[in-house]
């Protein structure tokens, strides 16, 4: 059965056009409280499913909020508010609190205008499809308010920062502090702006935070691990160790070395990765994704370390890391998996998983950076107004054909429709950046001439 509303990463889309509207949100938040008070009929008689909920700063989170708690409210579930808390936040509080589910209205990475709604299980974990299925066939019945003695409740939770500062620590070896180091955080001015400087600050750290200051418009812009500019130019203006940037949920993270010099999700599994077999702690091996740098796979493979390659997106790394029964995988967009230390992608515990490898053998980021060596590879996203079945098209199929031929095994072509955005994502990679660029503006452009 396929999905009408469900993507990738929750639903999604542009505040005020379908299916980011007030009434629609409601009536999400009451289909899901239907299907949760069908599950749960092992409660007490009286009680009532508790749905935690917690939002990035965009300013429309406000007014999702108030028609998710609604919605619920009106299907018989309680509700406990966070206010503003990165996505990797709520996954753990829905655990500590034993709620039966958690919502994050967020569009992670994406600018204000865009929100979305993602869900977690009581586990933390990206809800089954079946769950999933379950609420969208909900959607398409009418709302009928229970009655009120049964009507849900909501409650904030003062301390749910606090709670995820002392979690994040924790993930920390207590033997260990970041004590001599300066580090720059850049927050997006997104949902860890109160939560990130606290935890490396309270570890040991001298910390300069920017991008802080949310105004319920400026997330993500111009800022975060998205557009790293700034973080990189203020990690040398302050002399800084390194530099940290979170995308506007803070399920993502990049990294800077001293001299502003970027590393991405592939570097920096790759760091943590290595330090996790020299401890003999890496329990398995490592995905990737579709995206993943060839020279991350080469370099894993020298170190005998098994590597395997999901689709594009974090529940697809999970799903993999899971049939494997390994721990650790990621994106190179900086969306890390350490399920030995999370349920859920965190961009803080990366960072914290990097910083373990730095402080324990005594080494720099710029070290430990420079042992992997990334081949040159570009990414096109193409923006188009309709959907383009990219398999179906002999012209865009010919187009991949092609550049394969010239770049004859020593690299790789991908071209995918985004989960998330109305974009064709076009990447080559190979071992010659000025070929690389070529074949890929090539690419992009036979893109949008079939998407006119």
């Amino acid at each position: 059965m396929s999905r009408k509303y469900f993507g990738t990463d929750g639903v999604r889309g542009r505040v005020g056009e379908a299916p980011i509207t007030p009434d629609f949100v409601m009536r999400l938040g009451y289909a899901a409280g239907r299907v949760l008070t069908g599950m749960d009929s092992h409660l007490a008689k009286g009680a009532h499913p508790t749905v935690l909920i917690g939002k990035d700063t965009r300013i429309s989170g406000y007014m999702l909020e108030a028609a998710l708690e609604a919605g619920l409210a009106a299907a018989g579930v309680d509700v406990m508010l966070t206010g503003p808390m990165p996505t990797p936040a709520v996954a753990y509080l829905t655990r500590a609190l034993r709620a039966q589910v958690g919502i994050v209205i967020t569009a992670s990475h994406n600018p204000f205008e865009d929100n979305g709604i993602k869900f977690f299980s009581a586990e933390g974990a990206k809800l089954p499809d079946e769950i999933e299925l379950a609420i969208e066939a909900e959607l398409d019945k009418p709302m009928q308010v229970v009655p009120s003695v049964q009507l849900g409740k909501a409650r904030r939770i003062n301390d749910a920062a606090g709670r995820y500062i002392e979690f994040c620590k924790s993930t920390f070896p207590n033997a260990l502090d970041l004590r001599g180091l300066k580090i720059v955080l850049d927050c997006a001015h997104g949902a860890t702006y109160h939560v990130a400087p606290p935890v490396f600050h309270e570890l040991g750290a001298e910390v300069i935070s920017i991008g802080n200051q949310p105004d319920g418009l400026n997330i993500n812009l111009d800022c975060g691990s998205t557009h790293t500019q700034a973080l990189c130019k203020a990690v040398v203006e302050h002399q800084a160790d390194l530099g940290i940037a979170f995308d506007g949920d803070g399920d993502r993270v990049m990294m800077a070395d001293s001299a502003g010099r970027l590393l991405d999700g592939d570097q920096l599994l790759y760091i943590i990765a290595r330090h996790r077999q020299q401890r003999g702690k890496l329990g398995g091996g490592v995905v990737g994704t579709l995206m993943t740098n060839l020279a991350l796979e080469h370099a894993l493979a020298r170190l005998d370390i098994p590597f395997a390659r999901a689709r594009v997106g974090d529940r697809y790394v999970l799903e993999l890391l899971n049939q494997n029964d390994w721990q650790l995988g990621g994106e190179n967009s900086g969306h890390i998996l350490a399920l030995d230390k999370h349920s859920s992608g965190d961009g803080i515990i990366a960072a914290l998983q990097v910083l373990h490898a730095m402080k324990a053998g005594g080494r720099t980021l710029a070290d430990l950076g420079a042992e992997l060596q990334l081949y040159p590879q570009v990414l096109i996203n193409v923006t188009v107004k309709q959907r383009i079945d990219l398999d179906a098209s002999t012209i865009l199929q010919g187009a991949v054909k092609t550049a394969e031929s010239e770049l004859n095994g020593t690299g790789r072509v991908l071209l995918r429709a985004s989960g998330t955005e109305p974009k064709i994502r076009v990447m080559v990679e190979g071992q010659s950046a000025g070929q690389v660029q070529q074949l890929a503006e090539q690419i992009a452009e036979v893109v949008r001439q079939a998407a006119v």
